[in-house]
């Protein structure tokens, strides 16, 4: 069947981009019928990963997929991905820390609304976020370096010995500079103490 061809092709072009991740939205705009998709999910060719969400069964598994199943569930009614990962995940990602948080920490805009309740996995910090704070990784947003340890400075959850072994690693690394990290520590005491005891 030509037409079921075209849609599928449709549907995997959206989805490789995605991890191999869509929603139903994105099915539908694929040419997929509502009322198909219980059956696309009971013949193994999709897997069902939340509400509104699937992954084509096929398609190779990437590291984390975890982050675009969350991602895609921030969407806004225009289908665009909200939220951003930030905080502890952020610093987990740049491997900045050896710490391994069992929840997603995930920034979303301060206007940001759901229905339906919020996912056990995901923590969720209001605040609307530049885009010179965001930086790309495994295909989903989360923010800069030096937006992550401000914000968990503000925060106040992490030990000032893993705030002294993240900014180490991020400027051997070269994630920031000592520079910019000077410049906010003249608006932030918390940094500025531990740069400070840092020497920087």
């Amino acid at each position: 069947m030509p037409g079921a061809t075209k849609h599928y092709q449709n549907l995997y072009r959206i989805a490789s981009e995605q991890g191999g991740f869509f929603t139903t939205k994105q099915a539908i705009g694929c040419g997929y019928d509502t009322n198909s998709h219980p059956y696309h999910v009971k013949t193994g060719n999709w897997i069902r990963e939340h509400r509104s969400i699937y992954r084509l069964a096929k398609f190779p598994t990437g590291d984390r997929p975890d982050l675009m199943l969350w991602y895609l569930w921030s969407r806004n009614r225009n289908e665009e991905p909200q939220g951003i990962y930030s905080h502890e995940t952020s610093l987990t990602l740049r491997e900045l820390t050896d710490i391994n948080p069992d929840k997603l920490h995930m920034t979303i805009p301060k206007g940001f609304r759901r229905n339906s309740s919020i996912p056990d996995v995901l923590v969720l910090h209001y605040s609307d976020v530049p885009s010179s704070d965001i930086d790309q990784m495994h295909g989903v947003k989360i923010t800069s370096t030096l937006r992550t340890l401000l914000d968990i400075i503000t925060e106040g959850t992490l030990s000032e010995e893993i705030l002294k072994q993240a900014i180490s690693k991020a400027i051997n690394q070269g994630m920031i500079t000592k520079k910019a990290l000077q410049r906010a520590g003249k608006e932030n005491q918390t940094l500025n103490n531990v740069m400070g005891k840092m020497k920087i």
